[in-house]
């Protein structure tokens, strides 16, 4: 390609839509000059040399250890390690580019690692599945200790003197920001303000099924309400919403590092290294087909699944909500969900192209239906607590209004205006036939006919 041209989506180096076709109505027109750096390149060779020589150096100058349970931890990271080098050298790309596409290849695999982890876990029994755990960290393996959730829920306490709105400070930890940053990335993930405030306010609602199993589920009304859905998620939500505006106005001017003359702009292009590539414009339009609304019922389901399985995992194996463990699983689905949507977006918006559900959406599947699996098969006294039954007539209800929702949508309506059109067609042959025939023309008209049903058969 010449220096200058303009480029479609996805035939740069490390495009986000590798080999596409035409542009969509919702991408972006991205210009770029075609430049191919050292950056750019795979490196396959490279890193199998210092993998080779890594390995060389512990298998001949390096003495083995002793310790039996050190040296299996030691084969494991290795195992893993080098699985790693493979799968950012030689896996597929994904649908993004920025900053590298090794770095989508590396949370590939890093999926496919925490896959196999999950199903190693759901082949244990209970407890050896819990002893493990002290292998990653001996701080593990050891019963939760219990707290007191929800508690006093007024706003302004009259009975303490000293500070009555401690109520309100308490509820002001490290939670409240992780609660804003992520629901900021999850707004860039989805892409729509409707789906994110459904996810959010169902998620509420969840919270209040359920905190007779989990007891950090019971929190106060305005707990729920005020800070969760109005300040942390509604805030998040917004600042998302803005972003995604930026970013669907920006213009998409691609050069060469070295083709820039002055530092300001190479500083810039440095910095803009981290933002897409292009930009898809994410429309659902979940109520134009009966697919299009069972994939976008899907994926609320599988959102709201993830986000319970970071609470019930948290409890079937005895990790504190503080754990490092607990902040890598999310960095985790942060890193890989923003992929799997996109990938799940474009098999729903082009299946023509995209044939089959991208390898990150079918892996973030298979995780989350693993971890729901061995919460099940962990704690399923929990699990089978039962409803309590106004939540229950609720929780009815709202099915019910769903499931009538999409038979009128998607079928009584769409018979019903077929119906209507049918009627409306042959009302306008009945009249065009009696006006001819009222003008003396019926040998005419009875010779038309057929062609006129002929050509209203076609329109419909």
């Amino acid at each position: 390609m010449r220096r200058g041209e303009r480029r479609p989506n996805g035939g740069a180096p490390g495009a986000e839509r590798d080999g596409a076709g035409p542009r969509r109505s919702t991408e972006s027109e991205v210009y770029d000059d075609g430049t191919n750096t050292f950056f750019w390149r795979a490196h396959t060779l490279t890193v199998l040399f210092i993998l080779t020589c890594a390995l060389g150096y512990v298998t001949l100058l390096e003495e083995t250890p002793q310790d039996t349970a050190y040296n299996t931890k030691r084969g494991i990271v290795a195992s893993i390690l080098v699985f790693l080098c493979f799968g950012v050298t030689q896996a597929k790309d994904g649908p993004f580019s920025r900053p590298h596409p090794a770095y989508w290849r590396f949370w590939l695999c890093v999926s496919v690692v925490y896959e196999l982890f999950l199903i190693f876990i759901l082949f244990q029994t209970v407890q050896d599945g819990r002893k493990f755990m002290k292998y990653i960290d001996p701080h593990l393996g050891v019963p939760l200790p219990e707290r007191d959730y929800g508690g006093n829920c007024l706003i302004y306490d009259p009975g303490n003197g000293t500070d009555p709105f401690h109520n309100i400070w308490d509820k002001l930890d490290g939670f409240v920001p992780a609660h804003f940053f992520g629901w900021y990335l999850k707004t860039l993930m989805i892409r729509d303000w409707w789906m994110c405030m459904i996810i959010s306010v169902m998620f509420e609602f969840l919270e209040y099924s359920l905190e007779h199993q989990l007891p950090n589920f019971s929190e106060c009304w305005w707990d729920h309400w005020i800070m969760d859905v109005i300040l942390c998620n509604g805030l998040g939500i917004y600042c998302g919403m803005k972003t995604l505006s930026w970013l669907s106005l920006k213009t998409y001017k691609w050069q060469g590092l070295w083709n820039i003359p002055t530092y300001k702009g190479k500083m810039k292009r440095i910095v803009f290294q981290f933002t897409p590539y292009s930009w898809v414009k994410f429309e659902w339009k979940p109520a134009s087909s009966l697919r299009r609304w069972l994939a976008v019922c899907g994926i609320i389901f599988v959102f709201l699944l993830a986000e319970l399985n970071t609470f019930y995992l948290k409890f079937v194996l005895w990790m504190p909500p503080e754990h490092y463990l607990v902040l890598l699983r999310l960095v985790f689905f942060v890193n890989v969900g923003g992929v799997a949507m996109r990938e799940i977006y474009d098999f729903m918006d082009d299946p023509k192209f995209h044939k089959k559900l991208g390898q990150q959406a079918w892996l973030v599947a298979a995780i989350t239906a693993t971890e729901f699996l061995i919460v099940v098969k962990y704690d399923p006294y929990t699990l089978t607590l039962s409803l309590p039954f106004y939540i229950t007539q609720c929780w009815i209800l709202g099915i019910i209004l769903v499931l009538t929702w999409t038979a009128w949508r998607f079928f009584i309506r769409d018979i019903t205006l077929r119906y209507k059109e049918i009627r409306r067609q042959k009302q306008e042959h009945r009249h065009e036939k009696d006006k001819c025939l009222s003008n003396g023309d019926g040998h005419s008209a009875l010779l038309d006919e057929p062609n006129g049903n002929k050509l209203r058969e076609r329109k419909l």
